[in-house]
């Protein structure tokens, strides 16, 4: 049967696209690319270099000459994805706490994330890749053959995070938690550059009352239906 060769799926924080778009790379056997990986890289190679974070034409210089790959899953150690940076292995060196702290200004500025468009459509241009983000289907890959727009209620999202906190060893408050949501959700629908929003063409997906079970079947379905309006 006819598949997506690209699927594009977009929604706020903790809306459960990270969760949907790697199961369905896995089932599919296609690319899972988290497209925050990028982001992470350029600032991982800034701190590196000791660039300075929030001088924006800096970082935007080296997010244009920096080659980053995102590749399929090179060893076995609980990664979703290889990151390579000039040929060098970093999936795990930008998930650190140094650079959880710098990522957000970086992620931001509009030129770092033309550069880094350019970077993602050209792993998308191989096919058989599943991209999760912010604005996938409407900036990133507008012409993705599935786009996905996952979403959930502030306050189940707000409950999701508190339960990875919890498990994470932190003992974080559920109000925090819900403002910390919504603040994330205002940052990301109000800013200039790619603001999160769904394509006109992409497929609500409300996870707010799903177990992760029903949202596996839920897309599959979904996955299944495009192979039949495709016409197989």
């Amino acid at each position: 049967m006819c598949k997506p060769s690209t699927i594009a799926i977009d929604g706020p924080a903790a809306s459960g696209k990270s969760t949907i778009g790697y199961y369905l790379a896995q089932r599919l056997a296609y690319l899972y690319l988290d497209t925050g990986a990028l982001y992470r890289a350029v600032t991982w190679a800034a701190l590196q270099q000791g660039l300075p974070i929030m001088d924006e034409a800096c970082i935007t210089r080296l997010a244009e000459e920096v080659e980053i790959d995102v590749l399929p899953p090179a060893v076995e150690d609980g990664r979703q994805y290889t990151v390579t940076l000039a040929g060098v292995d970093i999936t795990w060196a930008i998930r650190t706490p140094e650079v959880d702290r710098a990522v957000s200004p970086v992620s931001i500025y509009p030129g770092v994330r033309e550069a880094l468009t350019q970077q993602m459509r050209r792993i998308a241009a191989q096919g058989r890749v599943v991209m999760v983000g912010r604005d996938i289907g409407t900036v990133v890959l507008p012409h993705a053959d599935l786009k996905i727009y996952v979403v959930a209620s502030a306050e189940e999202r707000a409950h999701r995070r508190l339960l990875d906190r919890t498990q994470q060893g932190c003992a974080p408050d559920f109000e925090q938690m819900l403002q910390e949501i919504r603040r994330r959700d205002e940052i990301d629908s109000g800013r200039a550059a790619a603001p999160l929003r769904p394509a006109a063409d992409a497929v609500m997906f409300d996870t707010t009352s799903m177990t992760k079970e029903q949202m596996f079947d839920a897309v599959e379905q979904l996955v299944d239906s495009f192979a039949c309006d495709s016409g197989g």
